[in-house]
């Protein structure tokens, strides 16, 4: 970061040093700026006495350089694109009721002011570029406003700028002269922790308390011990088993899914083909009824009877004796046997009476 680039914004409010570019000044160099000293050393001006003050402090914004045409509406409407708008007060002349050209804008949470702190600083209402800052005349310690001649701000026609605040920030100065500045009581500059031009500057946070603190340090330990467990191996394994059997889940919710699709296709199918099948077997049924098919259905019929009944007989005979069926196989086959062998014995004399009937001739 170049050296031009650097600057650094005012914490406290000090007269003397806002009206200084560098915050190193240490005489007032106008009349205003020596009239809010004034104020400043003898406590003529109490930041907490205005009865117009309402709401929480650190969830308010200032919104400056409105149009003097834009009303509370318009602007509440502009504003909640940032967060939900509690409370707006537009400040008006107290004798004419014309606007003075800023506002105050309290939103419902904290989170939601430095949402539009950051985002709506520079954003265009009715035409005009406003500017959005914190509110310093409660937050900022020793503030002295603008009528009073302090505040951040002024024209560069008039001579009268302020320095240190959102959009006028100090510059690094080249001379720090730290005797001078303790001297007024002045804070001298952060030497080496400079911010950029381009940096936003952070509003100031709630102070907690011990039991705030305490509160929150313990939920965060709580918190890192529940990270700390979820990455454990055991939990690891854990939550992959959940996810496999999510995952198998899924898959058969899937198929279960399909087979009923394809159970109700079917099922639809089976509707539409229904008449259609039934008016097939109606009129084979009719066609079956004539006297030729009855005669032949029963012929059939009768001749299956017929078979089953003798099928069954023979395995019931088979079953009810079996020596008796074993019997009969042997005899059968002994039979047999002995009428092979007299046929042969038959065949071979038949043969050798042949041939001697041949050799006689022969001789």
């Amino acid at each position: 970061m170049r050296k031009t680039e650097a600057v650094f914004y005012a914490e406290t409010y000090h007269p003397i040093q806002a009206g200084s570019i560098d915050g190193t000044d240490t005489l007032p160099h106008d009349s205003a700026v020596y009239r809010a000293w004034l104020c400043s050393s003898a406590g003529l001006y109490d930041p907490s006495g205005d009865p117009k003050l309402i709401g929480d402090p650190y969830c308010t914004l200032f919104v400056g350089r409105l149009s003097h045409l834009t009303t509370e509406h318009t602007l509440r409407q502009a504003m909640s694109k940032y967060g939900r708008v509690k409370n707006l007060r537009l400040v008006r002349h107290v004798v004419t009721g014309a606007s003075r050209g800023y506002a105050f804008v309290e939103f419902e949470t904290e989170r939601e002011m430095r949402c539009a702190y950051k985002d709506a600083h520079h954003s265009l209402i009715d035409d005009y570029e406003v500017i959005v800052d914190y509110n310093r005349q409660q937050l900022m310690p020793g503030w002295i406003p603008r009528r009073l001649g302090g505040g951040f701000g002024g024209k560069k026609e008039s001579g009268q700028l302020r320095f240190g605040g959102r959009e006028r920030p100090f510059r690094a100065p080249i001379r720090i002269p730290y005797d001078d500045l303790e001297k007024l009581g002045i804070p001298p500059p952060p030497e080496g922790q400079y911010m950029s031009r381009y940096q936003v500057p952070s509003p100031p946070r709630r102070k907690r308390s011990s039991v705030e603190r305490e509160e929150g340090t313990h939920r965060r330990s709580m918190e890192r011990e529940v990270n700390m467990r979820k990455s454990s191996p055991v939990d690891k394994e854990d939550r992959f088993h959940k996810r496999a059997m999510d995952e198998d889940y899924h898959v058969s919710k899937r198929s279960s899914d399909k087979s009923d699709q394809r159970h109700r296709s079917r099922s639809s199918r089976d509707r539409e083909e229904g008449p259609h099948r039934r008016s097939t077997d109606r009129q084979a049924s009719i066609h079956k009824s004539s006297p030729v098919d009855k005669e032949e259905s029963f012929r059939k019929r009768s001749k299956d009877q017929e078979d089953c009944s003798f099928n069954r007989s023979s395995v019931e005979t088979e079953e009810f004796h079996p020596s008796r069926s074993s019997v009969d196989r042997e005899e059968r086959s002994h039979k047999r046997s002995s009428k092979d062998r007299d046929e042969r014995s038959h065949k071979r004399h038949k043969s050798r009476h042949y041939k001697r009937s041949t050799s006689y001739d022969r001789s």
